[in-house]
């Protein structure tokens, strides 16, 4: 049975979780101990899911047993710094240099990121020639790959374009659980000087237009005091709050089809 190795943004965990909690067939959960896995170990601990902790430098050797085991089905989590996005190039070399890795010890990868300014959009034909021992697949809808993990997590391309075009009146921040949860790292808010920061991000969000701060519902609750987070950044801010529906389906579908794959391909 196969290595699924998930590559992830940290703000998609409860999605990650989620899906592990709803899948019997696991055998085996492995998770890279790269210090980014705090909070989604937390949260598998929560769920009441065991796992294994592995270091970075020992991937291979360590996951070789899993790998070749014909009874068990593994799936291995990777974490991904979350202030990478602010450097787009960046990220593109890291995430190329961690699959370069990761396919040497994985039966297949699953990215969970969008395009993410367009450095991913062709990420699984640059991987191509892995396609026989280890397929590289991003999440996508129907038609393309998803935009970002709002994107996603709303249900693909045309279902974020509606809620675009909704909230197009005002600039609006579209907020699920794990954003809300770390919007100060997100927008680099300085622990140590907070009021500079936001001083200086409530004179962009007045040029640029914001005015709102929307809740994407996305079903899950694994992150906690998502109201509450929400409700503080609209008051520092003063920021009218919405709400909009989102949803697993796509993270769904999307592990779904990489697990039948690879799954296949083991037979």
């Amino acid at each position: 049975m196969p290595l699924l190795t998930i590559l992830s943004c940290k703000i998609l965990q409860d999605e990650i979780v989620h899906i592990l909690e709803n899948d019997s067939s696991v055998d085996e959960i492995l998770i890279v101990g790269n210090g980014q896995e705090d909070d989604f170990v937390s949260k598998l601990r929560k769920a009441d899911l065991d796992f294994r902790l592995l270091s970075p430098a020992k991937l291979r050797i360590d996951t070789e047993s899993y790998r070749n085991d014909p009874e068990k089905y593994t799936v291995m989590i990777y974490m991904v710094e979350l202030a990478l996005h602010e450097f787009p190039k960046i990220l593109r070399t890291e995430i190329y240099k961690l699959i370069d890795e990761l396919s040497k010890c994985s039966n297949g990868i699953l990215m969970f990121y969008g395009l993410c300014g367009n450095v991913f959009d062709k990420i699984e034909s640059d991987f191509k020639h892995l396609e026989g021992t280890c397929p590289v697949r991003i999440l996508r809808d129907d038609i393309r790959t998803v935009d970002d993990c709002v994107g996603a997590t709303l249900g693909g391309c045309e279902e974020y374009l509606a809620a675009l075009k909704k909230f197009s009146e005002h600039g609006t921040f579209l907020f699920t659980p794990m954003f809300a949860h770390a919007w100060r790292e997100i927008m680099r808010v300085d622990p140590e000087k907070p009021d500079k920061t936001i001083k200086m991000l409530k004179k962009v969000n007045e040029v640029t237009g914001y005015k709102r701060v929307a809740k994407v519902q996305t079903g899950l609750t694994y992150t906690e005091n998502f109201d509450e987070k929400v409700d503080e950044f609209a008051e520092l801010f003063d920021f009218e709050v919405l709400e909009i529906e989102g949803g697993q389906n796509l993270f769904e579908k999307c592990y779904s089809d990489i697990k039948e794959e690879v799954l296949g391909k083991a037979q």
